[in-house]
């Protein structure tokens, strides 16, 4: 799915043990050590918030090192999907039953209507739509493959909070509640494709969901994130 992989390529050999530099995000002249145990290979909070919100069968999206599947598929069905192979690989390695090269912003070719009762992205993908009317898109995508009466739980970074402006790789954008982020992965020799994050506040989330069957259920925020569960109307 992707030719040219240097974060998948680093978790995996962080994995396996085979790791032979550290993986950089890089933003121009900065740069900072993306922190494959911590975000990766940590245990599952049993007390998150999210866990409420969520049943099965459940499609699990952007699950990198599979962390949260390997909790949820205990629990219920779990459908993890990751656009790296090396990903892919790490998931099957370490157990996920159900680990599938797929994209997330790809689920009407990928997925039959009303496969999952519940979906969720934590890890800011939902930004990776790159625009408001994209993550519309997506939402309305998402609503396909998911039953009449399905939840879902995202997150992003918050432009509306002071902090959020000393995030690696933080864009400012004139119009209110909106941002990006931009930057690139870099793994010794290899230099990874500049990924570019809409960031966006709840108030134009909800603006998103218009046209679409979602409705924002909750909202929690963090210190420079928040995380949203849907429910459908």
């Amino acid at each position: 799915m992707t030719d040219h992989d240097p974060f998948g390529r680093a978790v995996r050999d962080y994995y396996r043990g085979e790791r032979t530099a550290p993986l950089l995000d890089r933003d121009g002249e900065r740069t900072r050590e993306h922190a494959v145990e911590k975000w990766y290979f940590g245990d599952h909070d049993d007390e998150a918030w999210r866990d409420a919100w969520l049943q099965g069968p459940l499609l699990d999206m952007g699950a990198g090192a599979g962390r949260d599947a390997l909790y949820y598929q205990e629990r219920f069905e779990t459908v993890a999907i990751e656009v790296s192979e090396p990903l892919v690989e790490v998931m099957r390695d370490r157990g996920v039953d159900d680990a599938r090269l797929a994209d997330m912003f790809s689920l009407r070719e990928t997925f039959d209507r009303d496969r999952f009762r519940s979906a969720h992205a934590i890890g800011t993908q939902v930004g990776l739509a790159g625009s408001m009317s994209a993550v519309r898109e997506f939402l309305a995508d998402l609503a396909v493959v998911t039953t009449p009466d399905a939840t879902a739980v995202f997150d992003n970074y918050a432009p509306e909070l002071a902090a959020t402006a000393d995030v690696f790789g933080y864009r400012e954008d004139a119009a209110p509640g909106l941002a990006y982020r931009v930057f690139h992965c870099e793994y010794g020799d290899a230099v990874g494709r500049t990924l570019l994050f809409r960031l966006f506040d709840v108030d134009r989330l909800r603006e998103a969901t218009v046209g679409t069957p979602w409705t924002v259920a909750a909202a929690r925020y963090g210190d420079v994130q928040w995380r949203v569960a849907f429910e459908k109307r």
